[in-house]
């Protein structure tokens, strides 16, 4: 079959936070009259990011065509989830005319594409392209490598140092892997932000990419999807630091869920939640809250400190609780002080 008429797959990958979910649920608004499908990748057990894109299904993409991946990291579950989930997407009775595909904030993007390589799936589908977000704030703050320069002359002189995190790294490698970089988030980092954080992102690229501006995850779908990248056959050019192996280390990160029933004082809690990234350097925080007297459910997001709560969907007939997923490096999660600050 040719890659004519395969069904394209966009990959949307991204550092924790970076305004993944927020993008599809643009481009599914905007599907170019296009019938899509989404596969969805959550790290933690709570489905958030798949209720936040089920809330948006419509005619182009319909609630059964929105997959939730909750069982572990996309790239390492390849074979026992990624695979037959495809297969089962394919075989919709109406089959979807683009995938979207939005990766765990750790996944790792090269292993992914070389699923694609399966014979399974191989004939049927193609990598249309790879959209890296980027928080253009936190990158230009160098949240992932404070001296970029020194690091990598560290590394060209000993093969066996490694200074950076590993945030830092998986970090590069969805740069590396993109054929798009998007700079979300573009309005609070402004001009001379987004400056710094292109060039942090330049000198990380093995190639030159295309460094996009994006607010509120609103940009032209035109631009990020019909890329027709074959990046299955363009694997050589996407180097990544665990190439020669699969494996990479999830243990330095740990998610729980805090669940809560009805809040009274909604802003209270997002002042704990405030005060708990400082404290306890929490990476991730999203979930639902519900708040008393309100029929709306409070959707709540904060990358770090910085937080943003909005009521978006009536509860129905869902139970109201609060249910909050908190995600940290291993060594910072502390189940019973997380539980306290909260007032759980």
């Amino acid at each position: 079959m040719s890659d004519l008429n395969k069904i394209p797959v966009t990959v949307v990958t991204g550092f924790l936070g970076a305004g993944k979910t927020t993008l599809i649920r643009h481009l599914m608004q905007n599907p170019q009259g296009k019938r899509l499908a989404v596969l969805v990748n959550e790290f933690g057990t709570a489905g958030v990011d798949g209720g936040i894109l089920k809330s948006c299904a419509d005619e182009n993409c319909p609630e059964n065509n929105i997959v939730e991946l909750a069982n572990g990291c996309i790239c390492c579950t390849v074979a026992d989830d990624f695979i037959p989930t495809i297969e089962a997407l394919m075989a919709l009775p109406e089959t979807p005319e683009h995938i979207l595909i939005e990766t765990s904030g750790l996944a790792l993007p090269k292993p992914l594409l070389k699923a694609f390589d399966w014979p399974a799936i191989r004939s049927r589908i193609t990598v249309d392209g790879v959209i890296a977000l980027a928080d253009a704030e936190a990158v230009a703050a160098g949240q992932f490598a404070p001296d970029l320069d020194a690091v990598q002359a560290q590394r060209e002189a000993d093969d066996s140092l490694d200074h950076e995190t590993p945030l830092s790294e998986v970090f590069e490698d969805q740069i590396s892997c993109a054929d798009i970089v998007l700079l979300s988030k573009a309005d609070l980092a402004g001009e001379e932000g987004l400056a710094k954080a292109r060039a942090v992102i330049e000198a990380e690229a093995p190639r030159q990419l295309p460094i996009l501006p994006m607010s509120e995850g609103v940009i032209d779908p035109r631009v990020v999807l019909g890329i027709g990248a074959a990046a299955e056959d363009d694997l050589n050019a996407r180097p990544s630091h665990h190439d020669g192996h699969h494996d990479h280390e999830h243990d330095d990160f740990e998610s729980i869920v805090v669940e809560m029933g009805e809040v009274s004082d909604p802003q209270d809690l997002q002042d704990r939640l405030v005060n708990m990234a400082r404290n306890r350097k929490i990476l991730r925080v999203k979930g639902y809250v519900a708040v008393e007297g309100k029929p709306m459910r409070m959707l709540v997001q904060a990358v770090g400190e910085r937080l943003r709560a909005q009521y978006d969907q009536p509860w129905g007939a869902q139970p109201r609780k609060t249910q909050l997923v908190v995600i940290a490096e291993h060594d910072d999660i502390d189940v019973t002080g997380i539980h306290a600050d909260l007032g759980a």
